[in-house]
């Protein structure tokens, strides 16, 4: 099993592991992106880890690694969970409004936004940690 295999097998991990840490417990939460852990997370750090191991983490490559592990980490507590709150405020608006209204059209107005969409620094942090023991784990198999 090489280095994209141990990534996988911790992008898998994680999202099955969301099941569990929402309440009420529901099956589809595998599917979704957000919450705890952030697969995200854990995908990129097992893949840093397994990079660093293989390369050496002086290397260019392990470098390389990191700085787009940041980006992406970055992202999903950042710009992602913004998006989250401003769906959160859109849903709470165009629920106070009267949409007996608004043209067939515009359907797409009476769905809800996904709230849901980024992460807490704690669910980065515990995605991190479990990608680095995941990576760890996978290379001392």
């Amino acid at each position: 099993m090489n280095i994209l295999h141990g990534s996988l097998l911790s992008l898998l991990i994680s999202q099955g592991m969301k099941i569990f840490t929402s309440y009420p417990i529901r099956i589809t939460r595998i599917l979704q992106s957000g919450g705890l852990p952030s697969s995200h997370a854990a995908f990129v750090s097992t893949l840093s880890t397994l990079i660093g191991l293989e390369h050496g983490f002086n290397s260019d490559l392990f470098a390389v690694v990191v700085v787009f592990s940041l980006i992406i980490i970055y992202d999903a507590t950042g710009v992602r969970r913004a998006v989250g709150k401003q769906a959160n405020v859109l849903n709470n608006m165009i629920g106070h409004l009267n949409l007996k209204n608004i043209d067939s059209e515009k359907e797409y107005i009476k769905e809800e936004l996904k709230e849901l969409i980024g992460h807490t620094p704690m669910e980065v942090v515990i995605g991190s940690l479990l990608g680095i023991l995941i990576g760890l784990l996978f290379w001392y198999k």
